[in-house]
């Protein structure tokens, strides 16, 4: 299934970047703009512009809750006889020099950072503007030279394929590839590198088709092409700037190894995909589109059909229930399928279950309680958890221990209120519900008799003046 819905709601709550956070990213522009312009910097401005993912509207949140990035072009005329170098390096100086931004500021190779902590980054990289020729742009590279880009053109570039797809789709898709890239860390593949390879799996003939009918069609079609486009390339093969020939991607792979991981991971991937369209219910689907986004895919209807189940289940308890604790055999069936929490809170209270006559402390500590399904008077067993389905065959050992986790001290006895319900126990008048002394080491041996779901709750008295002091919650414990 393709659950066009549940794409709206992932993109929005787990992949893009929130709005909150865009808007702390366009409020932090124009003081970073106005600070160039007014500083010293030796370039005359011509202007600035957008880059990257923030260009093509296609930054996703970071996936650790770390800072985010986002690149500014610093558009400038070119300074007779400067080296690509003074360019960054003199920009990076102009911003560690300020008492605004001198903690925050790291120059890098092509760029200065500004690292607004715990929640964005802001790359601002010299663009040098006819230096070549009239319109010529030049990002510049501190430990080379000047290299020719043409970042206007290629934001156009994304944005024109974007309209092939129609409904926003591609970059949609591309944001749920990098999502994709950054919570599985399968393959690595730079964004820039990512972006042309899904573009160029979209055409001018594409507009309108079926092919692109929404996202996880979209999603569908573009991998696929993006996989059989793989397959016709076991060497690593050029993949060029759309808008620059000259300007060759494929470096960006890594080594040969990383594109042939590259290929693989694709194409599993792709299999993934294919499989999640066609799988047929709603939650089989939403459980295939998880193994390929990962369980925050489709979480909101997964609780909501979780909380469904258990108000169905309490329904269908409420009906099995009697006033008498002789519960029909189907409630077993219910429990095994939702499980203890659906029972209702007074199921503990059964009419048959005694009071205890102990005084009481003025508050009671909870114990814990263990118990250990074992063969008859077996001195081991395994552990069992309160709710876990057991067949009529074999016993339990309850043992109550401090808080801690430490055998109970002598000075304290631990009396036992084992209550059976049902319909089989209480027609042989085997409903209990009284007290019962230790009988085994450190413990209480049951045995394992009748169908139904029933309570064992252990009650700790102080021997020196006979007072409780201590309660257990109680243990379920189901026999099918």
């Amino acid at each position: 299934m393709k659950l066009v819905a549940l794409f709206d709601d992932f993109l929005k709550e787990t992949v893009n970047l929130n709005k909150t956070r865009i808007d702390l990213l366009e409020a932090s522009i124009p003081a970073l703009e106005s600070f160039v312009r007014d500083s010293d910097w030796t370039p005359r401005v011509r202007s600035f512009a957008e880059q990257g993912s923030w260009a093509h509207e296609t930054i996703i949140r970071p996936v650790d809750g770390g800072e985010f990035d986002a690149d500014l072009l610093v558009m400038a005329d070119p300074v007779e006889g400067w080296t690509a170098a003074e360019y960054v390096e003199s920009l990076g100086r102009v911003f560690s020099g300020s008492k605004t931004y001198e903690d925050k500021t790291k120059t890098w190779d092509y760029c200065v950072t500004i690292t607004y902590a715990g929640d964005r980054k802001i790359d601002l990289a010299p663009c040098v503007v006819g230096r070549r020729w009239d319109g010529s742009m030049e990002v510049c590279n501190s430990k080379g030279s000047f290299e020719l880009s043409v970042p206007v053109d290629y934001t156009a570039w994304m944005k024109e394929r974007n309209a092939y797809s129609g409904g926003n789709s591609f970059r949609k898709v591309t944001r749920l590839m990098k999502y994709l890239r950054d919570i599985k860390t399968t393959f690595t593949c730079p964004s820039v590198l990512l972006t042309t390879l899904l573009g160029n799996q979209i055409h001018w003939f594409d507009k309108d088709t079926d092919a692109f009918a929404d996202v996880p069609t979209t999603l569908q079609t573009v991998v696929g092409r993006l996989d059989d486009w793989l397959r016709m390339h076991p060497i690593r093969p050029s993949v060029k700037n759309p808008k620059l020939s000259s300007e060759d991607f494929s470096p960006l792979f890594g080594s040969d190894d990383q594109y042939s991981n590259f290929r693989t991971v694709i194409a599993r991937y792709r299999k993934w995909i294919d499989e999640a369209h066609a799988t047929e219910g709603r939650q089989e689907s939403i459980a295939a589109w998880q193994k390929v986004f990962g369980e925050e895919f489709g979480k909101a209807s997964i609780i909501k059909v979780a909380a469904d189940a258990a108000a169905d289940g309490l329904a269908k308890v409420r009906g099995l229930l009697s006033s008498t604790a002789a519960h029909l055999n189907e409630l077993v069936d219910v429990v095994k399928n939702y499980g203890i929490s659906v029972l209702p809170l007074d199921f503990s209270r059964p009419p048959h279950i005694r009071q205890p006559t102990w005084r009481q402390a003025p508050s009671l500590a909870t114990v814990p309680v263990t118990a250990e399904w074992r063969e008859q008077r077996a001195s081991t067993g395994r552990a069992i958890r309160a709710g876990d389905v057991l067949r009529p065959h074999g016993g339990l050992h309850f043992k109550a221990s401090d808080t801690d986790g430490r055998p109970m001290p002598p000075e304290f006895e631990v009396q036992w209120r084992i209550t059976n319900t049902g319909a089989v126990a209480m027609a042989k008048g085997a409903g209990r519900g009284g007290f019962y002394p230790e009988n085994s080491s450190h413990g209480r041996w049951e045995t394992l008799n009748f169908r139904g779901v029933h309570l064992a709750e252990a009650f700790v008295v102080r021997r020196s003046d006979d007072v409780l002091v201590g309660v257990s919650k109680p243990f379920y414990v189901v026999i099918e």
